[in-house]
């Protein structure tokens, strides 16, 4: 009845698939979200406190634009990409094979199968430099915060101690002022954009993280099912080959009755 056909449904969701697609979506929305209004954020504290003129970070306000829309496509594409394992994940189970009947597959069908694999591996190996480059923004706003933690143990504020991102590459050696030194480092860790920014960026490096572990999950989930078709066109294989076995071995058996009933 109804109950048989709702358990026979819930029987055919890849749960496996489902997990590492929710994961995915989650450490990419992540991410891509919190990375995006991070990457404002820290060029407008860079505008306001470490330079002045706007030509001094052109190459920089570019890389952030650039990186931003990067993000986008990012966001797009392992959207689709995700479906697509969730889809696959879906036609490699069981209960969907028991729901079409007889399973099949064909050469082309584990071809598919073993890309998904090759290319889930080259993600997963690209998601990880992307977490370890989303770990370098978080530990110079943590070296920031640290020395305005120190700077705020001291009264009063200590003018000599400064923050200086042009060591870092950040910005250009001609920018001005380029540090940010006393009461004007205090004022820019005090600040809503700098608390803001500091925190997504963790989340940013999270959701990267949480990435990893979706491309590791679903490179688990793509072998095994890789695996289960390969098995499956071998068993498939080998039913063909004992049925045409049967068949001659009747006919044989036939022949040779109706040999015998001749001769007799």
């Amino acid at each position: 009845g109804c109950l048989d056909c709702c358990i026979k449904c819930l029987g055919g969701v890849p749960y496996a698939s489902l997990l590492a697609t929710i994961l995915c979506f989650s450490g990419v929305a992540l991410f891509c979200g919190c990375g995006h209004v991070a990457l404002s954020g820290t060029l407008s504290i860079l505008e306001h406190n470490f330079y002045r003129n706007l030509s001094d970070a052109t190459i920089l306000t570019d890389m952030i634009y650039l990186l931003q829309y990067v993000i986008y496509g990012i966001a797009s594409f392992f959207f689709l990409y995700g479906i697509i394992l969730l889809a696959e994940g879906f036609y490699t189970t069981s209960a969907v094979k028991e729901l079409h009947g007889e399973f099949k597959t064909t050469i082309c069908g584990r071809c598919i199968s073993a890309m998904f694999v090759f290319l889930t591996y080259v993600l997963g190996v690209a998601w990880l430099g992307v977490f370890g480059f989303s770990s370098i923004p978080v530990f110079l706003f943590y070296n920031m915060w640290s020395t305005c933690v120190s700077m705020s143990s001291s009264s009063p504020a200590n003018s000599s101690v400064c923050v200086d991102m042009r060591q870092y590459g950040i910005i250009p050696w001609d920018a001005s002022p380029g540090v940010a030194c006393g009461s004007d480092l205090q004022n820019m860790c005090n600040s809503n954009e700098f608390y803001l920014s500091y925190h997504l960026y963790i989340v940013a490096c999270a959701g990267a993280g949480a990435t990893v572990i979706s491309m590791i999950h679903f490179l688990m989930i793509l072998s095994a099912n890789w695996a289960y078709l390969k098995d499956a066109s071998q068993m498939h294989t080998y039913r063909d080959i004992k049925t045409k076995e049967e068949q001659e071995l009747q006919e044989l058996q036939s022949n040779s009755k109706q040999c015998l009933n001749s001769y007799s």
